[in-house]
């Protein structure tokens, strides 16, 4: 028999793995020790061996510049961004520019692509899959979140491709989450998934119709998770620290590192507790060589404060989903939390006065996106009676530069998936024999706030005057959210298709 298709969840800070079984009982993958899930955490240490997942996070705090986390933010991403910015200030391994105008970063003695760390991770997770199935696993159902452009997707792919596992359907998180809630319950509501992981924020309104999930608008920030929660916590540490002794330990990386371990344990232990001790020995020297201590203790009230605009960010995106579709809070029948984040008290607080009932405990926070995907790869097979039926839409505008530098739209935010338009394009001047366009993605007017996809350069036009010629581009986005243009000149029958690749200078 052939191996299944499994469901991965490849998380910012965490991935893990689901399969549909033979009893048709859906089972969330076990990594040896009785974890299910894996940290997305690679590493190359002093022997030049890669660690990934567990061995990676266990020597991090002594090895943190050949430590590689938050792969995922990067991923797809120009060097040139303000995400790629935000990223030097608060991680210590070193990133540079590729040839692709990506990100690549230095570990160890080699230079790796943002595709090649997270195909080392999807890896991982399959290696421990085919342990468990005691079979090899070639073909996997991905989840990215919402807010993933078509670069991202793309790049997600070809980590797939570099180690020989067919990407079959990249699928929306928060989509992914309302299958492992809806799926086999013939339920027929309205629910809000509301995704606050390690790295990334996503909401997504879903209509479920039996087996029907039909998304009506969705919304995001990919910039907004877990690690901003603890880098919060971190900030002020530091600046207290330098206060009490005049000493900045931001430039010390092992420092850091454990300032980072203890912040993310403190946070989630005062998801229980209303206090919690803040104790680092020997962080640091005084010129005299006195060892020194971190000595401090965080209330639950202080993680609020230093983190609220954080929430609010979350909220606002709440409203923004909320107005795209159409609806008021009284129509939402479910508010589902994903993600390790929404454990935070405050986090359920603030949803419970905004929608005016308290959140739905109708998925595990970490499982649920692996058991979706799972569910979705199962429905994939071709021997199932799992018939699903995903009715997407894109997350943000994806249009064309204009002249002038402005965006000209063609598709809109929350345009549903498949989708196909077509637009005429001319010429616009005399003789000219190629037409180029430059595709973006994102909802500013000004291209340049937007992110470039790529660049799509159709020749052999007939020549003639100016505005002569009449090239038909088609713009075609999959049901995975990636698109695809093709374009044709009636006056000379020639036919140009392609993928939009990162190939952009």
């Amino acid at each position: 028999m052939p191996a299944p298709i499994i469901g991965i969840d490849l998380g910012t800070t965490n991935s893990c793995a689901a399969v549909v079984e033979a009893n048709g009982q859906v089972k969330l993958i076990p990594y040896k020790g009785g974890d299910f899930t894996i940290p997305s955490i690679f590493a190359i240490d002093d022997k030049g061996r890669e660690l990934i997942g567990h061995e990676a996070k266990r020597q991090w705090q002594l090895n943190p510049r050949n430590t590689v986390y938050a792969a995922k933010r990067l991923i797809g991403r120009t060097f040139k961004s303000d995400v790629v910015d935000t990223m030097k200030k608060v991680v210590a391994y070193e990133m540079d520019e590729g040839t692709k105008n990506d990100v690549v970063i230095k570990v160890g003695k080699q230079k790796l692509a943002m595709a090649e760390i997270s195909s080392r991770i999807l890896n991982k997770i399959r290696d421990v899959a085919q342990d468990y199935l005691q079979q090899k696993v070639d073909r996997a159902v991905v989840t990215v979140p919402a807010y993933f452009t078509d670069r991202q997707r793309q790049a997600v792919k070809d980590a797939g491709k570099l180690i020989g596992l067919e990407v079959v359907r990249i699928i929306n998180e928060p989509t992914s989450a309302s299958l492992a809630y809806g799926v086999g319950k013939n339920l027929n509501e309205r629910v809000i998934i509301y995704d606050l992981g390690g790295g990334t924020f996503d909401v997504s309104i879903i209509e479920i119709r039996d087996r029907v999930f039909e998304v009506k608008a969705t919304g995001g920030d990919i910039f907004l998770g877990g690690i901003d929660f603890d880098n919060a916590m971190i900030l002020h540490v530091i600046e207290d620290f330098k206060q009490k002794h005049g000493i900045d330990l931001s430039t010390d990386p092992v420092a850091m590192q454990r300032i980072k371990d203890l912040a993310e344990r403190t946070k989630i232990d005062l998801s229980a507790r209303i206090e919690a001790p803040f104790h680092i020995p020997f962080v640091s020297m005084t010129p005299q060589g006195q060892p020194l201590n971190i000595e401090m203790t965080f209330t639950r009230k202080l993680l609020e404060q230093l983190t609220s605009k954080l929430v609010d960010r979350t909220i606002e995106v709440v409203h923004r989903v909320l107005a795209d579709a159409g609806l008021a809070t009284k129509d939402i029948e479910e508010v589902m939390l994903v993600g390790g984040q929404t454990r935070m008290p405050v986090v359920q607080e603030r949803l419970t006065k905004f929608f005016g009932k308290p959140p739905s405990k109708g998925v595990h926070p970490d499982e649920a996106v692996a058991i979706g995907a799972a569910l979705y790869a199962h429905s994939l097979e071709t021997n199932t009676s799992l018939k699903l039926q995903l009715l997407d839409v894109i997350p943000m505008a994806i249009g064309i530069e204009k002249a002038d530098g402005k965006f000209h739209v063609v598709f809109q935010r929350n345009a549903a998936i498949p989708n196909a338009k077509a637009i005429t394009a001319t010429t616009s001047f005399d003789g000219q024999t190629e037409l180029a366009m430059r595709i973006y993605q994102g909802d500013h007017d000004d291209v340049t706030e937007n992110e470039l996809l790529g660049d799509f350069l159709f020749s052999g036009i007939k020549t003639g005057p100016r505005g002569a010629a009449q090239v038909q581009v088609t713009f075609d986005v999959s049901v995975e959210g990636i698109l695809t243009m093709s374009a044709q000149d009636p006056a000379t029958g020639r036919q140009m298709k392609t993928t939009i690749r990162v190939t952009q200078s």
